[in-house]
């Protein structure tokens, strides 16, 4: 280990990546850990951007080859994970890494990296919430988005696993907090 490291996870709709890209904003020694994907890219997602995409056959075999700190299998043949050269990559800078990761990886994150790590869970106000703002986004159709909101409710049980829970109900305080949160850690 040779560096410090922040996990933000959180149900999808929860403002986790809005609030990741507001700390990348203010501190330019953070950088984003890039996850590895199998699912296709959404929109205007760039490869090497959001996300590092492979097909399922490939990420299987860069599992086989030991080449991730953690990875999950979120849905079938979907698989998410955090490359172990991404990590070599930002430290070698001296960076602070920053993962945007769905719940589970985030706990596997915080188990990985122990105390050089600060996991936070956003939670959105309410389940009802999350489905308004996954329908308001618009990058899924809605099957899609019914099963991401039926997973919410199970990933909202997640949330004790993590250092600090901030709550997003009001943008602007849920971004001071953050704010709060990751001044205090990386000045110890």
């Amino acid at each position: 280990m040779s560096g410090k490291v922040l996990i933000f996870s959180a149900p999808s709709g929860s403002g986790k990546s809005t609030i990741v890209n507001h700390l990348l904003s203010l501190h330019p020694e953070i950088e984003f850990s890039v996850s590895a994907t199998s699912r296709p890219p959404r929109g205007a997602e760039q490869d090497g951007v959001e996300y590092l995409f492979y097909s399922a056959d490939v990420f299987r075999a860069l599992v086989a080859q030991d080449k991730f700190v953690e990875y999950e299998e979120v849905y079938p043949d979907r698989f998410y994970g955090t490359l172990k050269s991404e990590v070599n990559r930002i430290w070698a800078k001296g960076h602070v890494i920053i993962f945007d990761v769905d719940v589970k990886g985030g706990v596997s994150l915080k188990k990985y990296f122990g105390d050089a790590a600060l996991s936070v869970f956003i939670q959105a106000p309410s389940v009802e919430e999350l489905r308004r703002r996954l329908i308001t986004r618009a990058t899924d159709p809605m099957d899609a988005i019914e099963t991401r909101v039926a997973k919410a409710a199970e990933e909202m049980t997640y949330a004790p696993k993590f250092d600090k829970v901030l709550v997003n109900d009001d943008l602007q305080t849920a971004l001071k907090e953050a704010e709060e949160l990751v001044n205090n850690f990386l000045k110890h």
